[in-house]
């Protein structure tokens, strides 16, 4: 998961190259490049795969004691060139970021053309050190920390970035930073410490419409080989379609796949933890699974009271992902943030993935600085020393789940209180009121009926009272239920409207802590 710091490395990126006027009047040469050199994807992969079989050797970092004096401050200060840029005539430039004391270890990029590779050579002359204060005779031979693809039409903004470990990410649909993708997760929330490998070279092609992107990827118990191909769709989607081959140095006890990295402060489901005035914060408000069966399963994200880890078991999913689902400026009234514009990223597996679980991990967490969700695939089977294994997927950065069908309605809020009727006097101590809102899908048109059933059950305790109104003036329907609560663990619910035995909405699912 992000650091404190390096999520605040994050929210300064859309201020890192220099402004129009200082880019006028550059004049540095472009990006420069070394000899070239053959490149294929099958060579990456016998690399990763040798690699697997020696031991791991840990990067060294360059200047430590100056980079680890290039805090937040600084790295706001230091800009990018736009004179240096890859590809200044093409439909995504790429820029390059400086090692800071939350990116400390270089990577090697390379432009790639014509199944020829060559190596873009760092200069301390591609930035502007500014008001930083920074001698950059003495940055001359740091190296890059990773790189962006910006959008030059039809407005300057960001495709995609890719810096620290094996994270990256996209704007989406509103050219917003929010949630993160990762190449791998190792051992997250395990007994044993996490691991973060590392992308430590990639290429860069841009020689057609769509963007690819190869990594190698280090750790001292995995390797692997990736290649990405992103693009942006008619709906102003960055699609990416990502292929890895990994190879194991050692046995790992938790593999995550596909990886999905987040922040969930609170919500309107958890008003009793907003310590902050905005009504919300969070960069995704919950799990959502398209299950191999064909279930939806919408499942709120909560800020428990200690790290939690909920495994939904599966067999070849057909995909999950984290969203935002409260898109309007007035959930959150942050101007700044702009939490409202904050992209989903949901996760298509390509091929059979067989048997497994998406787990989800919930930290803790008393601010906004914290990624403190982690989703992924988990599959069955333990890896061992040797072992490698294949996977192809397709990532989505929108604000909603591509393709959802029309005839299922969808959750879009959850909000808890204390049980019982409104103005009873006294009111139940022991019940909990769970109230979920649907829209949409077979409901969308519907006109007001009673005969709509809550179907809701719970893991421990009863539940009572459970029905569906729909609400006045609006297109949403309202289901709400008692919890008559039992002991003081979790209590996992489980809720969805079905008419006439027919399933009308998604699976809502909820972990709650009394």
């Amino acid at each position: 998961m992000l650091t404190p710091d390096r999520r605040l490395l994050l929210a300064a990126l859309s201020a890192s190259l220099l402004p129009p006027a200082a880019r006028a009047a550059a004049l540095a040469p472009a990006t420069r490049l070394g000899p070239a050199r053959d490149f294929s994807f099958a060579d990456l992969v016998a690399r990763a795969k040798k690699n697997a079989s020696q031991p791991y050797k840990a990067p060294a970092t360059r200047a430590a004691q100056i980079l680890h004096g290039i805090d937040f401050d600084a790295i706001q200060k230091i800009k990018f060139r736009a004179d240096h840029q890859l590809w200044p005539e093409r439909t995504y430039p790429a820029a390059f970021f400086h090692l800071s004391r939350y990116s400390a270890e270089a990577v090697i990029l390379h432009a790639l053309e014509n199944g020829k590779a060559r190596e873009i050579l760092y200069g301390s002359d591609y930035f502007d050190y500014g008001a930083s204060g920074l001698d950059p005779r003495r940055l001359a031979d740091l190296g890059f920390a990773g790189f962006r693809l910006l959008e030059a039409r039809p407005k300057v903004g960001d495709l995609l970035a890719f810096q620290g470990a094996s994270y990256f990410r996209s704007s989406g649909q509103d050219s917003q930073y929010g949630i993160s993708a990762r190449g791998v997760a190792i051992n997250t929330a395990a007994a044993t410490a996490e691991e973060f490998p590392r992308f430590s070279e990639f290429w860069l092609d841009q020689s057609g419409p769509v963007v690819s992107i190869y990594a190698l990827l280090e750790g001292p118990s995995i390797t692997g080989a990736y290649k990405f191909d992103a693009s942006k769709n008619l709906n102003n989607s960055v699609v990416m379609n990502v292929h890895c081959d990994l190879f194991f140095r050692a046995g790992i006890t938790r593999l995550g796949v596909a990886p999905l990295t987040s922040m969930y402060w609170y919500g309107e489901n958890e008003r009793r933890a907003a310590a902050d005035w905005r009504p919300e914060i969070h960069d995704s408000d919950g799990l959502t699974i398209w299950t191999g069966k064909g279930e939806r399963i919408w499942r709120p994200l909560v800020n428990p009271p200690q790290v939690q880890t909920n495994s939904f078991l599966d067999n070849n999913p057909k995909g999950f992902g984290l969203m935002q689902r409260d898109r309007d400026f007035a959930d959150y009234q942050d101007d700044s943030a702009y939490y409202n514009k904050r992209p989903g990223l949901w996760v298509e597996p390509k091929g059979n993935w067989g048997a497994g679980a998406v787990q989800l991990v919930e930290i803790p967490t008393e601010d906004e600085t914290h990624d403190n969700i982690v989703a992924y695939w988990r599959p069955d089977g333990d890896t061992s020393a040797g072992d490698s294994r294949s996977f192809d997927y397709r990532l989505y950065w929108q604000n909603s789940e591509p393709a959802y069908p029309k005839n299922i309605a969808r959750v879009v809020a959850t909000r808890l209180g204390r049980g019982g009727i409104p103005g009873q006097n006294p009111w139940p101590r022991d019940k909990e009121k769970f109230v979920v809102d649907f829209s949409g899908g077979p409901l969308a048109a519907m006109p007001v009926r009673f005969d709509i059933a809550a179907v809701a059950s719970a893991s421990r305790g009863k539940i009572d009272n459970a029905h569906v109104l729909k609400v006045v003036g609006t297109d949403r329907w309202r289901a709400a239920f008692d919890l008559q609560r039992e002991g003081t663990g979790p209590v996992d619910l489980r809720l969805f409207l079905r008419l006439d035995g027919k399933t009308l909405s998604e699976t809502w699912l909820y972990q709650y802590f009394p």
